[in-house]
C-alpha cells in the first residue's frame, strides 16, 4: 500500500510521520472512555516527572470523534469505546500504527471497569484468561462466512509483574482469576433489570455460581478479542479492571459517584507505577 489511512484515528502514513510521532512508545493503554484515558495520561506524565505546569494534552484523534489517543514520553493512552466491535476496530488501527512507526518491544494494557463476581466492590482483577459466555476460553469470529477461533490466553508474566507491583504498592484488594468477556451488558451478563428478560434469579444465580466455579472473577464486555488480537500479533498483553459491584449481590451500580471516580483510579495507579517500575523510576 502507498498509503494506509487510520480511517477512525484520523490518521496517515501519507499525512503524518508515524515513526517521529510514535516511534519511542512502548507502552500503550487502552479504556473505554476518552475523559478515563486523558486522566490517565496526566497522572502517568505526573507519575514519570514528565509534567510541567501548565501542560495540555491534545487529542492526537482530533479530527474525527470516535475515539481519542494522548501521549506522553513513551506512554501511549487510547480510549476503545464499548464492546468487542469497538475495542476490535480500535486495535487493527492501532497495531498499524505501531508497525507503521517501526516500534518495538510494546506491552499494551487495557484498563476498565468491570463486575465482579464473588469480590468486594472495589477490588481489581488481572486476567489470566478471557473466556466467552459458556465460558471457554476462545474469541470465535465469523471471517468470510467461516468460524474463527483464537486462544484468548493472556502473558503470565506480565500478569505475575503486575501482581507483584500491586503488593509493593499494597492500596487495594488484588487477584487474578479469569474474565468473562460478554456481547452485551443485561441479558449477555444475566441482569434481571434490563428492558428484556427471560429468566429468573434463580437461573442467574445458578449461571454466576456456576462462572465462579470455572475460575471467572469478573466480567465485561473486551477482553476476548484484546487477548486474542494481541496474541496474534505477538503483543505482550494485559487486563487490568476494577470491579464496580459483586453480581451475586444484586446487578445496579449503587455505590456513590466519588467512590466510583477512586474505584476507577485503582487500574491507573496500578499500571502506571508499573510502567514507572519497568522504566526504573521507582
Amino acid at each position: 500500500m502507498k498509503e494506509d489511512i487510520l480511517y477512525h484515528f484520523n490518521l496517515s502514513t501519507s499525512t503524518h510521520d508515524f515513526p517521529a510521532m510514535f516511534g519511542d512508545v512502548k507502552f500503550v493503554c487502552v479504556g473505554g472512555s476518552p475523559s478515563r484515558m486523558n486522566t490517565f495520561i496526566r497522572h502517568v506524565a505526573a507519575e514519570l516527572g514528565l509534567n510541567h505546569p501548565g501542560d495540555e494534552y491534545p487529542n492526537i484523534c482530533a479530527g474525527t470523534d470516535r475515539y481519542a489517543m494522548y501521549k506522553v514520553g513513551p506512554v501511549l493512552s487510547v480510549s476503545h469505546g464499548m464492546g468487542i466491535p469497538s475495542i476490535a476496530i480500535m486495535l487493527h488501527e492501532l497495531i498499524k500504527m505501531l508497525y507503521h512507526a517501526r516500534c518495538s518491544n510494546v506491552t499494551i494494557i487495557r484498563i476498565g471497569t468491570s463486575g465482579g463476581i464473588g469480590l468486594e466492590p472495589g477490588s481489581v482483577v488481572i486476567t489470566r484468561q478471557a473466556v466467552d459466555a459458556c465460558f471457554k476460553p476462545e474469541f470465535e469470529q465469523i471471517v468470510l462466512g467461516k468460524r474463527v477461533v483464537r486462544n484468548t490466553d493472556m502473558d503470565e508474566q506480565l500478569v505475575q509483574e503486575l501482581m507483584q507491583c500491586s503488593s509493593d504498592l499494597n492500596e487495594f484488594t488484588t487477584v487474578v482469576g479469569n474474565t468473562m468477556c460478554t456481547l452485551d451488558f443485561y441479558e449477555g451478563q444475566g441482569r434481571l433489570d434490563g428492558a428484556i428478560c427471560s429468566y429468573t434469579e434463580k437461573d442467574k444465580q445458578a449461571y454466576l455460581q456456576a462462572a465462579h466455579a470455572a475460575g471467572i472473577r469478573n466480567i465485561e464486555m473486551e477482553s476476548s478479542v484484546f487477548a486474542a488480537m494481541c496474541s496474534a500479533c505477538g503483543l505482550r498483553a494485559a487486563v487490568v479492571c476494577v470491579t464496580f459491584l459483586d453480581r451475586l449481590q444484586g446487578d445496579q451500580i449503587t455505590s456513590p459517584h466519588d467512590v466510583l471516580v477512586e474505584y476507577q483510579q485503582r487500574p491507573q495507579r496500578l499500571v502506571s507505577y508499573f510502567i514507572k517500575k519497568s522504566l526504573g523510576k521507582v
